[in-house]
């Protein structure tokens, strides 16, 4: 029985995120359930395409992107895959109505990772666009469940989240970006001479856009909102520790959140949900 497929798809994308990522896993446990298995798939589907770029060195990762790129395309074509990961995320593409146009930017910005670049403004711009703010856009359109109007007001927002959530990564991840995939995605920035002064400077964009964020994240269904909000806590918390880390630390280690205190903010987090601080 194809039920059975479908799943074992799902499953596979949730164990995928589960491996991958325990901020995101405890943020989507958060949500409500018939919403939970949709997210896992959209996650799992980036941390394949990302896993493509980031870590498969000993392969052709241009030739496997552009197979994975045709085989999403075949899937939502065909309304079936027998890849898991590409089966449960051509699902929700289909029930959720999904533009194909996120995909494409997203695909764009992956293959941009397989090139060494020179990041100009404009190039940072549309890189964060693709590997962050439509993947906020995907997900919005899951937690609006296709309701067109919230959607267009919420999409700002969801950019804006995005948007964070990657500066933040570049930050958390400068160490392995530069040292081994020889990536340096702020523009204008020389690695060399990375200092205070201009980390900071890319701290205080950050803040505005978690600022703005949190606005968007009060709007959201209540199905939703405090898994989105639960996910906006470990970032802030994981920002506030790089904001209290040289920069001379931060191209020199990754800077992490434990597990231990990744499950005390999903309490005090919880706690004030509860109060309407939200």
């Amino acid at each position: 029985m194809k039920k059975l497929f479908d799943e074992l798809s799902y499953k596979v994308s949730r164990e995928t995120t589960k491996l991958y990522s325990t901020s995101f896993s405890l943020g989507i446990l958060a949500l409500s359930p018939r919403i939970r298995n949709p997210i896992y798939a959209i996650y799992g589907y980036v941390r394949l395409a990302d896993e493509i770029v980031d870590s498969f060195h000993e392969h052709d990762k241009e030739r496997l992107l552009r197979r994975y790129k045709e085989e999403t395309f075949q899937a939502l074509e065909d309304g079936i895959s027998l890849n898991p990961i590409l089966q449960s995320f051509q699902e929700v593409v289909h029930e959720y109505k999904i533009d194909h146009n996120l995909i494409r930017q997203f695909l764009k910005s992956m293959e941009m990772d397989l090139h060494k670049i020179e990041y100009d403004s404009e190039l940072y711009k549309e890189y964060i666009l693709g590997s962050a703010e439509v993947v906020g856009l995907m997900c919005l359109q899951i937690f609006v469940e296709g309701n067109t109007a919230e959607f267009e007001r919420l999409q700002p927002f969801a950019m804006k989240l995005g948007s964070a959530f990657q500066k933040v990564n570049f930050l958390r991840d400068m160490k392995d970006d530069s040292q081994i995939l020889g990536r340096n995605y702020f523009p204008n920035v020389d690695i060399s001479y990375f200092d205070n002064r201009v980390k900071s400077e890319i701290e205080k964009e950050i803040e505005a856009e978690f600022k703005e964020a949190l606005e968007g994240i009060k709007k959201l269904p209540g199905s939703s909102r405090f898994g989105v909000y639960l996910a906006y806590r470990y970032y802030i918390s994981l920002f506030r520790k790089i904001k209290k880390t040289s920069a001379h630390k931060i191209i020199n280690q990754r800077i992490r959140i434990s597990n231990g205190r990744k499950i005390s903010l999903m309490m005090s987090s919880y706690l004030q949900y509860k109060i309407s601080l939200l």
